[in-house]
């Protein structure tokens, strides 16, 4: 005699309990095949551990400190430094640029004092001219950005070419009068490494960096509307006439007519909010 549907009990159910249906499958799927000495493979067990409802638990993600204005302020202060710094120097130092070595280094030993006093200026403009054409560039990206794409590669090609490779005239003069060097010595060396192809390679890409590069930042940053155009014309003109000027104390004003336009950026810079300047930062995202 058949006994009521209600008492039978079948293998992995509970009569207490509904079960959903996804956890009914996975288990008829699982002792079928214990029935049939099959062994589950990992996609049965897998199929019944799914079908579990879990309980998940959100976890806000860390908030990252915001240093854009850190950043913003930091490329405000360094960008007018290099080039104001560097038109003192000129200014300053009692040689001219194009002069003999054994010229260069009387010139020194008559003002050895000086000459060191425009060594430490020189710092900033070897250290942050980099940092300067940056700050220039991201002021200016945005709304000129073929513009400042080619002027600051074009810089900044010059620069860490420049750097490096170029001859240190006045240096090695004042090395010869500090340490006694030989002063034929110390010429021989200067004139070949000038006479080096990589020497008048860098030296050409710096003249075009500061020739043609700074001029077309300066022309970027008077179509952005970033700055007052008579800041964008300073650094235009700073650029493109320093190697042309007759002597070192006009090219000295010329590169502080230049750092007046990289203050241009700088203007920029202090009157941006920090969503202007760049995206917020990230929050990373919990495992």
């Amino acid at each position: 005699m058949l006994e009521p549907q209600s008492d039978r009990k079948s293998p992995g159910f509970s009569t207490e309990q509904p079960l959903p249906f996804g956890r009914i499958r996975a288990d008829s799927v699982i002792e079928s095949k214990i029935i049939n000495q099959e062994e589950p493979t990992m996609s049965d067990t897998s199929l019944r551990a799914d079908s579990v409802p879990s309980a998940t638990s959100t976890k806000t993600a860390p908030r990252r400190r915001d240093t854009r204005t850190f950043w913003r302020l930091l490329l405000a202060i360094v960008a007018p430094l290099p080039m104001l710094c560097m038109g003192t120097v000129y200014v300053l130092k009692p040689f001219e640029g194009d002069a003999p070595l054994p010229d260069t280094a009387a010139a020194i030993g008559a003002h050895l004092r000086l000459y060191e006093v425009t060594q430490w200026l020189g710092v900033p403009f070897l250290v942050g001219l980099i940092p300067a054409v940056i700050a220039l560039a991201w002021v200016t990206r945005r709304r000129t950005p073929v513009l400042t794409s080619v002027g600051a590669v074009l810089t900044l090609l010059g620069c860490l070419s420049a750097f490096p490779l170029l001859v240190p005239d006045d240096l090695l003069a004042y090395l010869a009068v500090t340490k006694g060097l030989d002063m034929a010595t110390v010429a021989a060396l200067d004139e070949a490494w000038w006479a080096l192809p990589v020497t008048g390679a860098a030296a050409l890409l710096f003249i075009s960096g500061i020739v043609v590069g700074l001029p077309l930042l300066g022309i970027a940053l008077w179509r952005s509307r970033a700055a007052p155009r008579w800041m964008a014309i300073a650094l235009i003109i700073g650029g493109a006439t320093h190697p042309f000027l007759p002597n070192h104390v006009v090219a000295g004003i010329g590169l502080l007519v230049a750092g007046i336009g990289f203050a241009g950026g700088t203007r920029a810079l202090l009157r941006m909010t920090n969503n202007e300047f760049d995206l917020p930062p990230v929050p990373l995202s919990r495992a």
